[in-house]
């Protein structure tokens, strides 16, 4: 964006916060002035405090008095990754060894419900081994191309989970259109004792990755206990199905009941593909309401205006804000920048902040959004 000039001072212009990793070492160049009065990034939790930079050039003298990125406490270090990297492996190898148990069985027994479930788990442990090869590349650290380092490619990896449930959904169901009319005999009580192991393999993934990981805040692994559950779910479907058949002689609740479990899996897989598509998309975070973080920032003693005003969510569980205040000419600058920082954080759980502050004198025109 474009800045007006303004004599003695120079502000940066907007732009997102970049994580810790990218805090540039204070350096000098002889010669030239450039002050950061108020450029402060705290890591809680990391052991190391960057404040107070001075960069020294001639010929130049401008300050940034306004200018502050916050990082206090916010997840850069995420606790959960090995939690989430043990409970995914753990889940994969349950998954793998079903995966094969039902394909043989499905074979045997001629059962659809047993043959789209292992289907279902094959693109289960392939979206399990996805979520584990995304944490360890989101991990990677940061460079000159790519300042907030490959922390998307978990969101990148949840949207491919989301879509390959979907197509499995619909190959399922145009299968089960075709059984409909002319449904196969199917081994019923060998599809039962099968599917009953799925089940509790499945119930096991899903626990274990409860249990040792974050299947809320973390979107990856969100997706992935989502394609656990929708195979728990195929086994649910498999048993009464079988049992449907067992008792009653209905082989037509074989393909009626994958048709019904196929929906229940869109259903999720859908909400997954919104998510992931509106983080990349740069919208703002679910648990975040715009408009009050805008009203809290104006009702700031000293604040005349709020623009620039942008929320998003790098990765699960590191939301970032950039905005620009217009203050009062008689404002403290410093007390002002601190109580913003500390408002994002305590009020609105945003510690990842970029905060300019100009004066009347310093215009520029906006992004219009």
């Amino acid at each position: 964006m474009n800045h007006e000039p303004d004599p003695g001072r120079r502000n940066s212009d907007d732009r997102k916060a970049t994580p810790p990793s990218e805090s540039p070492p204070s350096r000098g160049h002889a010669g030239h002035s450039h002050s950061h009065v108020e450029h402060s990034h705290s890591h809680a939790g990391h052991g190391h405090t960057h404040s107070a930079h001075g960069h020294s050039r001639s010929r130049h003298n401008h300050s940034h008095s306004g200018h502050s990125h916050s990082h206090a406490g916010h997840g850069h270090v995420h606790g959960g990754g090995s939690g989430n990297k043990r409970g995914l492996l753990i889940a994969f190898l349950i998954t793998t060894g079903i995966m094969v148990l039902e394909f043989f069985g499905g074979l045997v027994t001629g059962s659809l419900a047993l043959l789209s479930d292992s289907g279902h788990m094959l693109s289960d442990a392939g979206a399990l081994l996805l979520s584990l090869v995304a944490i360890s590349v989101a991990a990677r650290p940061a460079s000159p191309k790519r300042t907030f380092g490959f922390r998307r490619f978990e969101i990148l990896a949840a949207l491919f989970n989301g879509a390959t449930l979907i197509a499995i959904a619909i190959f399922i169901l145009v299968e089960a259109w075709g059984r409909f009319w002319e449904p196969p005999t199917v081994a019923s009580r060998s599809m039962l004792l099968i599917a009953a192991v799925g089940l509790l393999a499945n119930l096991a993934s899903a626990w274990f990755l409860m249990r040792q990981g974050d299947v809320k805040g973390n979107v990856n692994l969100k997706s992935a206990y989502l394609h656990v559950l929708g195979d728990a779910l195929g086994s649910v479907g498999a048993i009464a199905a079988g049992a449907l058949m067992w008792a009653f002689g209905w082989y037509w609740a074989d393909p009626a009941i994958s048709v019904f479990v196929s929906l229940l899996i869109v259903k999720s897989a859908w909400g997954m593909l919104r998510s992931t598509v509106h983080i990349l998309m740069e919208g703002a975070p679910e648990t975040v309401d715009t408009q009050q973080v805008r009203d809290d920032l104006e009702a700031l003693p000293g604040v005349i205006d709020v623009h620039d005003l942008h929320i998003w969510t790098i990765t699960s569980g590191l939301d970032a804000m950039t905005c620009h205040l217009l203050a009062d000419e008689q404002a403290d600058h410093r007390l002002l920048l601190k109580q913003a920082i500390e408002l994002m954080k305590d009020r609105h759980g945003i510690s990842h902040c970029t905060i300019q502050i100009e004066d009347s004198s310093v215009r520029h025109d906006e992004l219009g959004c």
